[in-house]
């Protein structure tokens, strides 16, 4: 519903600003077509109905999470990481919106002299619902049952030894500890004759 403000606002901008005008009128179209299907690629357990105390009944989806997280690496330079559940935000504008039925937490790597530590966020979750697999370079964190699903990869910064983990969940924040792995040996020097 529209005020008398926005009526008049609209006249007068159509007069003044065609070319912003018309933009507007293509950007909602755009929107309307991404969210004209919305319901239909949500996974279907993200989608409930319940009565209401009037009898009626209401159609909730979610939960729906998109969101960015930013920290200062110790090269100065900023990390951007996603979490959530939609895979990618961007293609709402061009048609296409993927929300998976797993959420991705919010995961930070730290990088110590002789280690690495993955802190992940998954809250609502038992620890008896988690995995944690790794190899030298990446870890999986996943919750395999239960109302909140969880699952994504991280890179990790060096290689590790995934036989050293150590790890730690409580209070729904996980905490995995691995030692770098050993460099090798440089090598031996080789005559030449």
């Amino acid at each position: 519903m529209s005020s008398p403000f926005d009526e008049w606002f609209s006249k007068r901008r159509r007069s003044w600003f065609p070319e912003v005008d018309e933009m507007m009128r293509e950007m909602d179209r755009m929107m309307q077509e991404a969210f004209k299907n919305f319901e239909k690629q949500v996974p279907k357990n993200l989608v409930k109905e319940r009565k209401l105390d009037d009898g009626s009944t209401v159609r909730e989806m979610g939960p729906i999470v998109y969101g960015y997280s930013v920290k200062i690496g110790p090269d100065g330079k900023p990390q951007v990481r996603k979490f959530g559940n939609i895979d990618a935000f961007p293609n709402l504008l061009g048609g296409g919106l993927a929300v998976k039925e797993e959420r991705e937490p919010l995961v930070d790597v730290i990088k110590g002299s002789d280690d690495v530590r993955v802190i992940a966020e998954l809250p609502g979750v038992s620890k008896e619902d988690l995995r944690l697999t790794a190899d030298e370079n990446t870890v999986t964190i996943e919750s395999m049952a239960g109302q909140h699903r969880y699952k994504k990869t991280v890179d990790l910064p060096e290689p590790v030894d995934p036989k050293s983990a150590k790890s730690t969940y409580k209070n729904g924040i996980l905490e995995a500890v691995f030692k770098l792995r050993k460099k090798s040996d440089p090598g031996v020097s080789i005559n030449i004759e």
